[in-house]
């Protein structure tokens, strides 16, 4: 969050949310004792939505730039009128679309890598 603008109240806001949480979790019907949470958001965290948003904007930003830059080709839809689409985002997943070709896929992993030294997330490229 401090590589977008975000006022430093607001990103602390955020960070008390996430760092600070505990949880307990059911043994044979009876809540254990709490415990924080060391890393990650609580799963049906009202949070993780948007800060999945956040964190994939940055993807979104490089994506856009190896578009326009001509470096990454998107796959073409359509003969006339024709749109281009190289990457669609939903709320929890990215699906990354080009025309077939080494030097894509090549752009595509320097991308990832990149996005994962910029976000701290961890790209699965066996998947």
């Amino acid at each position: 969050m401090g590589r977008i603008p975000f006022p430093t109240l607001w990103r602390k806001w955020i960070k008390e949310c996430v760092c600070t949480t505990t949880t307990s979790v059911l043994v044979n019907g009876s809540p254990t004792d709490e415990f924080p949470l060391e890393r990650g958001l609580r799963q049906g965290d009202l949070l993780s939505p948007f800060l999945f948003l956040l964190a994939a904007e940055g993807l979104n930003v490089l994506m856009q730039a190896m578009v326009e830059t001509g470096v990454f080709m998107g796959y073409r839809m359509g003969i006339q009128d024709s749109i281009t689409v190289s990457h669609l985002q939903f709320a929890d997943d990215t699906l990354l679309l080009g025309s077939k070709s080494w030097v894509n896929v090549c752009t595509l992993r320097e991308v990832l890598v990149l996005f994962e030294l910029m976000s701290g997330l961890k790209v699965n490229f066996n998947k």
